[in-house]
């Protein structure tokens, strides 16, 4: 099997368990090619463990999987690395709440067992595309969590006029809208109210941030919506995050929908989504019972 690896370049702590990942990996005789950046972070401190791995740059690679070591935010670099390619993306935690990458280090001997052995799933995650008629500078237009529009300031909120397949909407008058995947409903979009979706829904979520009517929430609608976007803002310019990547943009008319391709999550079987829920929200904990 052909196996790319990607990961957090800022974690020194955590390096050992990537050499111990290299050990699962060579015992099952996998070809395995590490992303440059993380490969000569790795070499600093264990050049003899990783000299026979192949080391590649940019998008010169393929693979059968794609493993991301770090958190969730290194799962969306790697999902954005992949991109058409559909690579599964195998998420293995080394940040905190880890929602896509989200086998723990004491699992990292199972997981890969299983994933030689085939005992695995893929599920296909879908994407939203952003189209501004402006430059991205390289970045990419797709976004597997989220696409938040914000104001760029501190101070004066920004006005957000939306329209749902040019039906009008809303006029938002906040600090930003979020739209999000189901994937991306655990991330910025719950910190803002937003509901958590299952990731096989087919919707999208529009959630305002810090709008100024209580009056407006949180919306659910369809994944084959288009969805455009109108801003005002005192100094012409705000700010779009593509799952964190952001930008400055000048005033312009934003349209968002659903992208032609997914990105394809690799699973564990015996890991279900509502497992993931419960155990990272802590749902049923009752703090009661912790010593004090």
């Amino acid at each position: 099997m052909k196996i790319v690896l990607f990961g957090n370049s800022h974690q020194a702590d955590k390096s050992q368990q990537v050499i111990r990942l290299f050990e699962l990996l060579k015992r099952q005789n996998a070809e395995v090619s590490v992303d440059k950046p993380f490969y000569e972070f790795l070499k600093q401190q264990h050049e003899a463990v990783i000299d026979s791995v192949r080391v590649f740059e940019g998008d010169d690679f393929e693979a059968n999987l794609a493993i991301s070591v770090g958190g969730d935010g290194t799962f969306l670099n790697v999902a954005e690395r992949i991109g058409r390619k559909l690579i599964p993306i195998l998420g293995f935690n080394t940040g905190r709440l880890g929602f896509l990458a989200d086998i723990s280090e004491n699992e990292m001997e199972g997981a890969v067992s299983e994933i030689f052995d085939g005992n695995y799933t893929v599920e296909e995650r879908s994407q939203l595309r952003m189209d501004f008629g402006g430059d991205l500078q390289g970045d990419s237009p797709f976004a597997l969590n989220e696409i938040a529009v914000m104001k760029q300031d501190s101070s004066s909120m920004i006005t957000i006029h939306a329209w749902l397949n040019d039906q009008y909407l809303n006029t938002y008058q906040a600090d930003g809208l979020i739209v999000a995947t189901p994937t991306g409903s655990t991330a910025y979009s719950m910190s803002v109210g937003g509901p958590i979706v299952a990731p096989q829904s087919n919707n999208f979520i529009i959630s305002p941030i810090a709008p100024h009517s209580l009056t407006v929430r949180p919306l659910v609608i369809p994944d084959d919506y288009t969805i455009t976007l109108q801003v005002e803002s005192r100094n012409n310019q705000f700010q779009v995050a593509l799952d964190g990547r952001s930008h400055v943009v000048g005033i312009c008319n934003i349209e968002i929908k659903k992208a032609d391709f997914p990105i394809r999550v690799a699973k564990r079987i015996s890991h279900t989504y509502y497992d993931t829920l419960r155990n990272k929200l802590m749902w049923g904990v009752d703090k009661r019972s912790f010593p004090q």
